[in-house]
């Protein structure tokens, strides 16, 4: 089930997005980026539509997931 970014706490979604980055390990380039300006871009990317939030009965789990990701999986 998704749930949209706006129906979240701020602090539970800020809370998520940081445990998304912290989690992805993406390289960002030559240059460190601060966890902030990771947690911007990511909800930037919430914003967009680029990433959703994703709830699994199944496991009673939250997580994001970037949307290809998700169009894969429902294939």
């Amino acid at each position: 089930m998704l749930i949209p970014y706006q129906d979240l706490d701020s602090d539970t979604l800020h809370s998520l997005i940081e445990h998304f980055v912290l989690r992805e390990g993406t390289d960002y380039g030559e240059q460190e980026v601060s966890l902030a300006e990771k947690t911007a871009q990511v909800f930037n990317l919430l914003k967009r539509g680029s990433i959703v939030i994703l709830y699994s009965e199944l496991s009673e789990s939250v997580t994001l997931i970037h949307k290809e990701q998700l169009s894969q999986q429902q294939q």
